[in-house]
């Protein structure tokens, strides 16, 4: 008898082709129909470098589905990342269908020439994560084009951020959730901060901060947790912030996606081990599983 678990490679997961070319016009026609030149030559030269970006293969045997997220508002927030392209996944085709979101990795250059990415903190008054930092991001909508425009169109709901300042330039490989949501993150470009006013969605969230993207691929202001999944242990990033006023607390899936994003940009590999989980999904999925 065939197990209805299957373990995959650690090679990158395969979309169905189907579904990988969608997911590959999606990161082509975002960038082409929103780029416009603007900008330093810093990041005009980081656009052209990361159009060029071509994010790993995935599973052919992950599908989509178009099931209602379970976590609440559909927000994509979670104690647990990693992308699928680094974990070897055992799984039930027929069971596992992660629903699918974005976030956006807004990338700006700030006054000392540094890179740096726009995060939010939830608001206090959710129900579930409440005032952990987060990206601007959650599911997709029926009417989304693709992963770029899901990611600007929260963006815009969440911050107030105009769909029209950011340029998408790439889409990285997705992440899987805590909640076994596939979170798609998306690149895109402020050439001209100082057009972005922030207007905060107060349900949603309590502040916007930025901070530089380069200090999720150092050791400093870092710890780590180590983690177990059914037998199998991964590793929990945690890095501390300070502003002039707060302190922020980045971890979990925002900062495996921003350690990512950084590795991408930068062209090089964190300063200390990620170590991704042999990631296995239980032969039955309710709305309640989650990993811990």
């Amino acid at each position: 008898m065939v197990s209805i678990l299957r373990a995959l490679l650690s090679t990158p997961l395969l979309l169905p082709r189907a579904s990988l070319s969608r997911f590959m016009d999606s990161s082509s026609s975002s960038c082409s129909s929103n780029f416009h030149e603007g900008g330093s030559q810093k990041l005009r030269a980081l656009a052209q470098q990361l159009r060029f970006y071509k994010p790993p293969p995935f599973s052919e045997e992950v599908e989509e589905q178009s099931n209602e997220e379970e976590c609440g508002s559909g927000k994509v927030v979670s104690q647990v990342g990693f992308p699928e392209s680094a974990t070897p996944v055992a799984q039930n085709p027929e069971k596992f269908r992660p629903k699918r979101a974005a976030v956006l990795i807004c990338l700006f250059e700030g006054d000392a020439g540094d890179l740096r990415v726009i995060l939010t903190k939830r608001s206090s008054k959710l129900s579930s994560h409440s005032g952990e930092v987060a990206l601007p991001g959650g599911k997709a909508e029926e009417g989304d084009k693709d992963d770029g425009d899901t990611a600007k169109r929260e963006a815009k709901e969440e911050i107030g951020l105009d769909p029209e300042l950011v340029n998408v330039v790439t889409v990285l490989e997705p992440f899987l959730s805590k909640h076994l949501l596939r979170v798609v993150p998306v690149i895109g470009i402020l050439h001209d901060k100082k057009a972005f006013k922030p207007v905060l969605n107060p349900a949603e969230v309590d502040a916007v901060f930025d901070a530089p993207l380069e200090m999720f691929l150092k050791d400093e202001n870092r710890n780590q947790e180590e983690r177990e999944w059914m037998g199998e242990k991964y590793l929990i990033h945690y890095f501390d912030y300070e502003t002039e006023h707060t302190n922020y607390l980045i971890w979990g899936l925002t900062a495996g996606i921003l350690i990512r994003a950084a590795s991408v940009v930068y062209k090089r590999e964190p300063a200390f081990m990620e170590q991704n989980p042999k990631f296995k999904v239980p032969k039955v999925l309710t709305k309640d599983t989650v990993m811990r």
